[in-house]
């Protein structure tokens, strides 16, 4: 899961960072307009957070210029602006949420987990395939056996196939997903992470299923 992180505060900016990064996300950390734009038009993220005040452009105006691309991505503002008219503008331009600053970082979290399951259809910080379950709030993946201790990677590699558990999802947009400008990762480290999971849920009905040439899907294997 890959974030694009746009504030020029330094302190907030490396709180957040490490905030996201402690949770497993792919977190690009930017201090200007420039830089977004930037990103934007060469890398894929899920969720942009964006704050208004920035040194060189108005957030509004970036956030005008990623609904005019039509890039499909969701936008959270963070803003010290407290106005009415501020917030609506931003919500009528195509935020899809907003922090006031001061924020608690549990609430931010809590907002980006929220829009992620808005993107892919999921209510709940449960996702379910088969009998298998993932808490991605306590980061816990329970099996019929019990639960599965996972690595970082493998836990945002799993995340990702539970999220789009209802279609087939590329080697290349896994990449996307959890690189990130300090970490790129390869194709083999794909694979590599894949076949830890199977064996890591060989005990349940959910299988990974290689799509030759196109990438994975989660399957049942009773079916």
């Amino acid at each position: 899961m890959r974030l694009l992180l746009v504030e020029d505060n330094i302190n907030l900016g490396q709180s957040c960072k490490l905030l996201f990064e402690k949770e497993d996300y792919a977190v690009d950390w930017v201090v200007n307009g420039e830089l977004a734009l930037a990103a934007l038009a060469t890398e894929k993220f899920e969720v942009v957070i964006l704050d208004l005040s920035l040194p060189d452009y108005d957030g509004l105006d970036i956030l005008k210029e990623i609904r005019n691309k039509k890039l499909e991505v969701a936008v959270m503002l963070l803003t010290a602006r407290g106005s009415l008219s501020d917030r609506v503008k931003g919500l009528d331009f195509g935020a899809d949420d907003y922090l006031t600053k001061p924020f608690d970082v549990a609430e931010l979290l809590a907002r980006v987990r929220m829009l992620i399951r808005r993107i892919h259809g999921k209510k709940s910080v449960l996702l379910g395939f088969g009998n298998i379950t993932m808490d991605v709030q306590k980061h816990i993946l329970f099996v019929p056996e019990g639960n599965i201790d996972l690595t970082a990677r493998e836990f945002s590699l799993m995340r990702e196939l539970c999220l789009n558990s209802d279609s087939l999802i590329s080697k290349e947009d896994l990449v996307q997903s959890l690189s990130s400008f300090d970490e790129e990762i390869s194709l083999n480290a794909i694979e590599q992470t894949i076949s830890r999971l199977r064996k890591k849920i060989s005990g349940s009905n959910v299988a990974i299923q290689s799509v030759r040439g196109l990438g994975y899907m989660l399957s049942d294997r009773e079916h």
